[in-house]
């Protein structure tokens, strides 16, 4: 399968039909249920639910790092479900990119390399090229005087930036974010969300977000709310 012809379509980007995920055990525990949406392109949305409700079951779903139980998911018109671990890797390295709460930096290395591992990886691009891109995500995210610090000299605001440039690095059509500004102060978390916001409307990347902060979730375009795994509402705002 070549996933260089993947179709780009004209609005769903993302879509899921009935998304389950069942935990097995001597008493199976269902994370997702039943779950059912669309995702257009260029749009900001929220994930919300209460502790348990499988928020992060059902982005690590999405982002194909757990295969459902029952259901299908389609990225970009292709159906994943038959896919082999190599191509769906290859398809997350190609069309999403990962913000976490914890940035996940490598230590060693520094801002401009973080940025640059997922363009060596793909491989698309000359040293150059992903130097270039590189520095140019940090400066457009305020970090142009931290290219060549590593993670422990930056602040906790300043290396999810960094995360959410490193998230850009191959231009994804889709960014997911588990709790991205959730061990962040007020002032951190304000500038990552800024950040995540310009992306949307300046890139026209999808950005779907897991958050427990209401008022951040109220600032986006559109909310899926879980309760026991399954979407209690779904609705613009």
């Amino acid at each position: 399968m070549s996933l260089a012809s993947i179709p780009d379509p004209n609005s769903v980007l993302l879509e899921t039909r009935n998304l389950t995920r069942i935990l097995p055990a001597v008493v199976p525990v269902t994370l997702v249920e039943d779950v059912s949406f669309q995702v257009g392109q260029s749009e900001f949305i929220a994930i919300t639910g209460p502790s348990g409700s499988g928020k992060s079951s059902l982005l690590y779903l999405l982002g194909l790092l757990d295969r459902p139980t029952r259901g299908r998911i389609f990225i970009d018109g292709l159906e994943t479900e038959n896919l082999s671990s190599t191509d769906l890797a290859q398809l997350r390295l190609q069309k999403i990119g990962f913000v976490f709460q914890f940035h996940f930096l490598l230590p060693e290395f520094t801002a401009l390399d973080n940025v640059m591992i997922p363009m060596q990886k793909l491989g698309k691009l000359t040293s150059g090229e992903q130097r270039d891109r590189a520095e140019g995500l940090l400066s457009d995210l305020g970090l142009e005087d931290f290219l060549h610090r590593r993670p422990a000299q930056l602040s906790g605001g300043q290396r999810q930036r960094v995360a959410v440039a490193r998230a850009l690095a191959n231009a994804p059509d889709l960014i997911l974010a588990d709790e991205p500004t959730g061990s962040l102060d007020s002032k951190a978390t304000e500038q990552v969300f800024e950040s995540l916001q310009k992306i949307v409307e300046t890139q026209k990347t999808t950005i779907v977000a897991v958050t427990h902060d209401m008022d951040l979730a109220a600032r986006m375009e559109r909310r899926i709310h879980l309760v026991d795994g399954r979407i209690d509402y779904d609705r613009k705002q």
